[in-house]
This record gives C-alpha cells, sequence and structure tokens, in this order.
C-alpha cells in the first residue's frame, strides 16, 4: 500500500483487533486521520476513537529519558542495570525467578524479541501477555477442536452470512466497526438475521433481530441445547462428521445431559433461537469477551465450536465460528508465542521436536520446556518473592488485572521492576525502579495482525521524541548486554519480520498451520510497502479460510469436539454480596485510557466511572440517578456514578474497565474481581465477580470546571473525585464528608486563583448551594457548583463559557432562551448533545438515523453513535430528553 501521497501515511489504527487502515496526514495543525478506503478491514471506516487519534500525539507528559528511582539517567546507564538485575536473579535462583509480562499494544517484532529472549536465551516461558486476559480461553478452544490456534474464517464472512450470531459481544462499542460492516450488509440484505447473546441489551442489541439476555455465564448450557436440536432435528453433516470429526457421541451425550433452561431463557425463546440457527446453513458465530473472560471460558468456545463441526458449517463462505480479539495485535503474539504456554510460530512448548527446531533455528541453549506462569498466577509468584525481577512491556495490570489491589502490591513488592512505556504516572509505572521510554503508535514501525489473519503495517510518522526506543530496539539492547549480542543483532524491524517468516517456514514443514515463509526473503523495500496480507502466505497459498476442506491439525487429522458441562459462575452470590459484577469496555474509551483519556472528544460521551443498576435494585436501594454508590466485594471497592437503566437485569450490574487512580480517586473496577480462572486457559472470570452495592451519602457534591488542572487536594474530607481534560482545560466531579467552612477560599485553591483574581459568588447556607467564579483580568479561570445533592447544572454550557461567558453569565450555570443547552454529548465526533438531537427529533418530526445526522451532524463522521441515536425516534425518549 506505501504511500497514499507524499505526506499522508499509510498506517494501522493502534485500538481494537479490528486492524483498520489509517491515513495520516502531519500538517502545521497536527495530524488530520481518516480511514484508508483501500484496507479491506475497514474499507474506510473508523470509529470515534480511531477518528481522534491525531488528539492523542501530544508529547505532554511523555517520559523521554530512561528513569531511574524517579530521576532522569542515560541508555547505557539503564539498560546495564537491567542486564545486571535480570542476570543477577538468574544466576542465583534460577531463570524462572525472572518474568515479562507484555502487551497486544506491542508489534509483532517487538513481541518476537521478547518471546525469543525469554524462551531461548533466559529458558524460562514466564513471559505472559495482557491477551490472557483477552483471548487465552479461544486460543485453548481453538487448539483443543483443531489442534491449532486457527481462526477459520474471514471479515467476509460478515457479509455473507444469512445469520449472524453475536455472543458475549457488544460489538458497537467494542468492535465499531465490524459493527457497521454487519449494519451495512443487513441493510442492503434485510433477509440476514442477526441475534445477539448478552445478559445485557446494549447498542449491539439495537441491531439484532432477536436478543437473548441468558443468565451469566451459561452459555455452554445453551449451546449443549442447540447441539442436542441439531441432532433430533437431523441437521449433523454425517459425511463431515464421518470424514473429518472425533468425539461427537461423547459431546452429544454430555449435550443430551444439560439443561438449557438454566439460561434463564423461555422455551420459546430457546426454540427461536435453535430453530433460526438450525435452517440457517450459513450461520457465523462471532464470540468475544463475554464469551473468554469466564472461569469456564475454553468450554464455552468449545460448546460453540461443536455446533458448527457437527453441522459442517466451517471454512466456507458466510458460516463459521469467528473469534474477534480485543486488541490490535494479540494475534500477533499469538503468532510469535507471546503466551506463556506456546512456542513461536504456533509450535507446541511441549513439544520436543518443536523445541528442538527451535533451538537450532535459534542457535540458542535448551528453549523453556514446560509452561511458564500465566498472568494470574505470575504476578501471585511476584507476591511471594518467587519472582525476583519483574519486566512489564507497553500494559497496566495494577489497573486491569483481578484482585487489582494485591496485584499492585505484588509488583511494589518485587525486587526489581522494570516498565517500558510512554507515560510515566500509569498505576503501573508509578511501582516501577526503573522506567524505558518506548515509543509510541505514530513513532513505531512494525506489522500487526488483526482478528482475521490480516497482517499490516504500522509505519511512523512522526520522529520519536526525546531518548525514547523502539520496544524491539530496547529489549535487544539488554539481551545485548546480557552476553547475546549476535543473537539480537537485529538493526531494522524488517530483519526481525524476516527471521519470524523463515521460522514460519520451520514450522509450517512440521504441518503446522501459521506459515509466512512466502514473505521471509522480503526485501526492506517490499517490507516499507507491504500491503495488507492475510496469512499464511507461502509459495502456493495465500490467505483465505480454513477447515473447509476437512483437514485439521491435530494428531490424526481430524476436528475434536469436547462433551462439556454447563458449570456456575466461581464465585456465588451471597447475603453480603448479592449483585453480580459485569465489566467491560465503553464506546469512547480504551483499556486504562493512558491515550483515550487525553482527548477532549472522548471524554464527552462518559467522563467519569459508572455504574448501571436496574430501577427496582436502586428503588429498594433508594439510590437515584447520578447518586454516588459503592461497590464492594472482599477483595476491594469503587465509587461510581449511578446510572439507572433496565439494560441490565434486576441483580446484575455492570461497571467499565477503563478508570484508574490518575483519572478518578476509585474508579478501578478490577480491585473487586476475585483472581479465578478457566483450569484450562488460566483466563480470569471478569464478568462473574459477587458485590454487594450500597449509596454513599456524602455530605457536599461539587462539579468544577477549570481552565487549568484542579488541585483536587485542596478540599478536605474529600470522598470522590473524578477529572477529564476538555475543549476548555478540565473538568472534576467532586464529593466530600467534611464541608468547607469557607467555600470561597477553597475555590480559589481549587482553581489555583491568585491574590489579585476576582471572585463571584452565590452562596446560600441554608441550602447548602453555592456559586463561585474565579477571574484573571475580567476573564474566567474556572466555575465551581456545591450542593447537598448532585449538582444539577447544564455542564456543556459552562465548560465551553469559560471561553465564552462573563463571570456572572457563568454563574447561572444554565443556558439562556436563544442558547439552548445541548445536553449530555451522544456524538462524540460532532459533539452533538441528547437535547439537540431530542429537540430537532420533536421539532422536525425526524424518522430516521439518516434525517438526524442531516439535522445535526449526529453520526455522520464515525457512525459509532447510529445506535444510540435510533432511541431518540422513540416518542418516550424524546419526551425524557425534553424534560
Amino acid at each position: 500500500m506505501g504511500t497514499a501521497a507524499a505526506s499522508t501515511t499509510c498506517t494501522t489504527c493502534p485500538y481494537c483487533g479490528v486492524g483498520c487502515g489509517i491515513l495520516a496526514t502531519p500538517g502545521p495543525d497536527g495530524v488530520a486521520i481518516a480511514g484508508d478506503p483501500k484496507h479491506p478491514a475497514n474499507l474506510g471506516r473508523l470509529c470515534s476513537k480511531g477518528s481522534a487519534l491525531g488528539e492523542t500525539l501530544s508529547l505532554d507528559g511523555r517520559v523521554l529519558a530512561p528513569r531511574l528511582n524517579g530521576r532522569d539517567t542515560g541508555w547505557d546507564t539503564a539498560i546495564g542495570l537491567v542486564a545486571e538485575r535480570f542476570r543477577a536473579a538468574i544466576e542465583t535462583h534460577g531463570p524462572d525467578s525472572v518474568a515479562f509480562y507484555v502487551s497486544g499494544q506491542l508489534l509483532t517484532e517487538d513481541y518476537y524479541v521478547a518471546n525469543k529472549l525469554m524462551k531461548g536465551f533466559i529458558g524460562s516461558a514466564n513471559i505472559d501477555t495482557n491477551s490472557r486476559l483477552c483471548m487465552a480461553s479461544s486460543v485453548a478452544g481453538h487448539k483443543r477442536a483443531f489442534g491449532s490456534d486457527t481462526v477459520p474464517g474471514t471479515y467476509e464472512d460478515l457479509e455473507q452470512a444469512d445469520l449472524i450470531v453475536l455472543v458475549g459481544s457488544n460489538l458497537a462499542w467494542c468492535h465499531p466497526v465490524l459493527y457497521q460492516r454487519i449494519a451495512a450488509a443487513k441493510a442492503e440484505r434485510p433477509e440476514m438475521k442477526v441475534v445477539n447473546i448478552d445478559p445485557r441489551r446494549t447498542a449491539t442489541s439495537d441491531l439484532s433481530d432477536m436478543h437473548l439476555a441468558l443468565r451469566p455465564g451459561t452459555d455452554v448450557a445453551l449451546f449443549n441445547g442447540l447441539l442436542d436440536r441439531i441432532n433430533a432435528q437431523g441437521a449433523v453433516d454425517c459425511e463431515f462428521v464421518t470424514a473429518h470429526v472425533s468425539e461427537f457421541p461423547e459431546a452429544l451425550e454430555s449435550a443430551r445431559r444439560g439443561d438449557p433452561t438454566v439460561t434463564g431463557l423461555t422455551h420459546k425463546e430457546l426454540k427461536a433461537f435453535y430453530d433460526l440457527w438450525i435452517r440457517t446453513e450459513k450461520v457465523v458465530t462471532v464470540y468475544s469477551q463475554g464469551v473468554n473472560q469466564s472461569t469456564s471460558g475454553t468450554d464455552k468456545v468449545n460448546a460453540i465450536l461443536n455446533c458448527h463441526l457437527a453441522t459442517g458449517r466451517i471454512g466456507e463462505p458466510g458460516m463459521g465460528p469467528f473469534s474477534v480479539t480485543g486488541q490490535p495485535n494479540a494475534m500477533g503474539g499469538r503468532e510469535t508465542g507471546g503466551l506463556a504456554n506456546m512456542l513461536a510460530a504456533h509450535l507446541e512448548l511441549t513439544d520436543p521436536t518443536h523445541r528442538a527446531a527451535v533451538q537450532a533455528f535459534w542457535k540458542s541453549g535448551p528453549v523453556a520446556c514446560k509452561p511458564g506462569l500465566k498472568a494470574v498466577d505470575l504476578f501471585d509468584a511476584c507476591a511471594r518473592g518467587r519472582i525476583k525481577a519483574l519486566w512489564v512491556m507497553s500494559t497496566n495490570p495494577a489497573v486491569s488485572m483481578p484482585d487489582a489491589n494485591r496485584v499492585r502490591d505484588a509488583i511494589a513488592a518485587c525486587d526489581f521492576v522494570v516498565v517500558s512505556d510512554i507515560f510515566p504516572d500509569t498505576d503501573t509505572a508509578k511501582l516501577a525502579d526503573v522506567i524505558l521510554p518506548a515509543t509510541a503508535w505514530g513513532e513505531k514501525s512494525g506489522t500487526v495482525t488483526n482478528s482475521d489473519r490480516t497482517i499490516s503495517r504500522q509505519r511512523p510518522f512522526l520522529p520519536a521524541p526525546g531518548q525514547a526506543r523502539p520496544d524491539w530496539q530496547i529489549i535487544c539492547d539488554v539481551a545485548s548486554a546480557m552476553g547475546w549480542p549476535d543473537a539480537f543483532n537485529f538493526r531494522t524491524p524488517c530483519e526481525i519480520f524476516r527471521e519470524h517468516a523463515v521460522l514460519s517456514g520451520v514450522a509450517g514443514a512440521l504441518g503446522r498451520d501459521f506459515d509466512i515463509s512466502g514473505l521471509a526473503d522480503i526485501s526492506d523495500h517490499e517490507y516499507e510497502a507491504l500491503e495488507p496480507v492475510r496469512w499464511p502466505v507461502t509459495a502456493t497459498r495465500s490467505g483465505g479460510r480454513f477447515f473447509g476442506d476437512g483437514r485439521f491439525f491435530t494428531p490424526n487429522g481430524r476436528a475434536r469436539m469436547l462433551p462439556v458441562q454447563h458449570r456456575p459462575l466461581a464465585q456465588p452470590t451471597t447475603k453480603q454480596h448479592p449483585f453480580r459484577l459485569n465489566t467491560g469496555r465503553i464506546r469512547d474509551h480504551w483499556h486504562t485510557m493512558t491515550r483515550t483519556a487525553r482527548t477532549p472528544r472522548l471524554s464527552q460521551h462518559m467522563a467519569e466511572p459508572y455504574v448501571e443498576i436496574h430501577p427496582s435494585d436502586a428503588e429498594r436501594l433508594e439510590i437515584a440517578a447520578a447518586d454516588l454508590v459503592r461497590v464492594a466485594s472482599d477483595h476491594g471497592a469503587m465509587i461510581a456514578r449511578a446510572l439507572i437503566t433496565d439494560r441490565t437485569a434486576p441483580g446484575e450490574i455492570f461497571a467499565p474497565m477503563h478508570w484508574t487512580s490518575s483519572w478518578a480517586s476509585d474508579g478501578r473496577v478490577d480491585v473487586t474481581v476475585p483472581a479465578n480462572t478457566d483450569p484450562v486457559s488460566g483466563q480470569p472470570e471478569l464478568k462473574g465477580a459477587a458485590v454487594s452495592l450500597e449509596p454513599l451519602r456524602p455530605v457536599w457534591y461539587a462539579f468544577v470546571a477549570s481552565r487549568y488542572e484542579p488541585a483536587i487536594g485542596a478540599l478536605p474530607g474529600l470522598a470522590y473525585w473524578a477529572r477529564a481534560v476538555t475543549q476548555t482545560g478540565w473538568r472534576a466531579e467532586l464529593a466530600g464528608d467534611i464541608a468547607p467552612v469557607c467555600w470561597e477560599s477553597h475555590a480559589r485553591l481549587l482553581l489555583g486563583a491568585t491574590p489579585a483574581d476576582e471572585t463571584v459568588s452565590l452562596i446560600d447556607k441554608a441550602t447548602g448551594r453555592a456559586r463561585i467564579v474565579v477571574s484573571s483580568g475580567g476573564t474566567p479561570l474556572g466555575a465551581v457548583f456545591i450542593d447537598r445533592s448532585p449538582v444539577q447544572v447544564a455542564r456543556s454550557h459552562v465548560i465551553a463559557g469559560l471561553l465564552e461567558l462573563p463571570a456572572e453569565a457563568l454563574l447561572a450555570g444554565r443556558t439562556s432562551a436563544d442558547q439552548p443547552d445541548p445536553g449530555a454529548i451522544v456524538c462524540s465526533c460532532m459533539s452533538v448533545g441528547a437535547n439537540t438531537i431530542a429537540r430537532a427529533v420533536g421539532e422536525h418530526g425526524l424518522g430516521s438515523v439518516e434525517a438526524i445526522g442531516e439535522a445535526t451532524g449526529a453520526g455522520t463522521s464515525c457512525g459509532s453513535c447510529r445506535p444510540e441515536l435510533r432511541a431518540f425516534l422513540l416518542p418516550e425518549t424524546v419526551k425524557l430528553a425534553a424534560e
């Protein structure tokens, strides 16, 4: 694909596993971002996060030099220390005393050298990745059924299917471009059906013809029931099963023993789904974290695969199981052996022939012969003192891991901790002895592999700032300093890619699925110009689907159906912890917000942590909309804003995973989640914690809009805070248990006022309400609104007013008749609020999402908000917004 124009670079998005192509054009006003219309993953489409990438490239807050114990140092000193401490730990305590924890944010070339160093030269398999939290159950399920970690289908199957079943996947928010592709296909072929299987009613449900709100964790029972019904209705492809599948009788007998009604679905719902699935040959079952993040995640995957294998609906256009990955290079990590139980090039760590082949290829010492510590066990080993030196690369486990407080303490307790990252203020980086400054998206060069096996180039269009270095170079520098310079004498990422491709040819010769040996002789120029290509890439084959020919990668060449049974969630609810907590992503933020929190646009939609609560539970607990609530387990507690909605079932709550200690006082949801894992995959159950829920009753609440970062610590008795950047500076939500004696003086401290700055205020001591504006030379520095209940103020108006309004007008906290309040932002790309949309629908009788777009601009850019826009076409939504 190369370069589209002299100043435009074709690269790949660094967010989810869709792997969208990006056109990045640096200019005097920043970097313009557009979707690449030639990229096969997105065909020019982007989501809100991808569209806002140009706003995340500021160097503010970046770590630009190696840091040792908080002080800048040189690379020679930092590399020397890291090598010395790792070497000393290995010499004293053995190779299993050190560990790497890496990330799907790394490029394939980074992953390759990290895995080569740990498994081939250090001689331990203690390298695991945050993909363990994402797709490990899918990997395990694939390997059990297919003999390899192979995704059979392609994105084109989503358009060619007559039925798409989305299981545990809020595609509209988590993989928006795939959602847009399905929506476009359904609009072109209205006879296409979509089923959404999810305990919550999500934005994805908007597209579905059928939403099955099953009980959390009961997917195995649902698909076992489907397998039983497939057999009963004579829908088994006997020819395919006889020729190509093992253990069908055992899987069917296990399915017969199950009870699909444990899903909580009615017989009518079950029959409708089963009949639709069975009578539709071209069916694709798309699954994601709702399946994987479970103590029975691997069995859930195999229950789905069983149904496709029994019917032969696999590896053909428009049919098959489809695992969509959470991270941009989760697949690249799997290909290079980034998981603790895998070897490079999809080779098996426990197979002596495979180990010998890799050892001979790398010219290393004995390759690690047993699986290393998986993520949860790895940090448990840190806590127990078994890991003496830990290197965390491009991820934030102190927030994202289950039992996050214990993980944070375990990292802090480790003798020596290295973090490679771009910011020094993540929860994990704050615990490091050494911080190594890595290059960021826009500065990195290499490849990534998306969910349908397409390899794309990530190209730099910005120079590396300060002393920042690519991750692969940092790893190679440490490896050389540890004594292996010849094995890591790579000068460019292309050289690493070539070695990776050659090794894949070794794997291909051993009968493995992953083989890109057709790229083994790629020149530097060809690498720079490499267009997206789907593996395998060999002398005889490029891309395509797997398993339509009935050939699998098991020892006998036959797929294996697994006899699986429903198991309840690991942690039962109790009288003390009666609520089931589901966690996940939201539309406009990514993982732990290291990147997305730095652009105002992406914080407009959801500016603070929240918890979805069913109205009946809220009424019983006397929780009102916008109250603060405390969610707690035996492991920890979080505080968040109450969002009352029937999207969740009674007894179930949902909270996003994104907030960290940098952006909220108590927003880390994973502190409440126990570290229960799937016994096969080691993947944690992040969607099934048992928790308590109670209202927080602070004495005061406050909303702050400020030109500069507010000094939140200036307020006494602070019980809660959450902050976000805005177009005019900062916003913050606060609550406290002790009311200040003088609100004006504390507001001035909060807003960083000087003695010369003016204060205008309205304070009602009887009601506890106060409104304070501090100005400098007639220009507002900020405004503080205080109340004894959650503050009601036109937030968007106040934020914008910092640049437009005099202090007296800002003090009102609401818009005038000729300047209506836009309301909470729905469309982040175009900054269109709920009130604006509702007024347009009501006043003009708009009847479609397209008409809303024409009238307001909402939904006309990335389209990620279109599911929410459809809700405004309902009369009750318009009425509610108008009120």
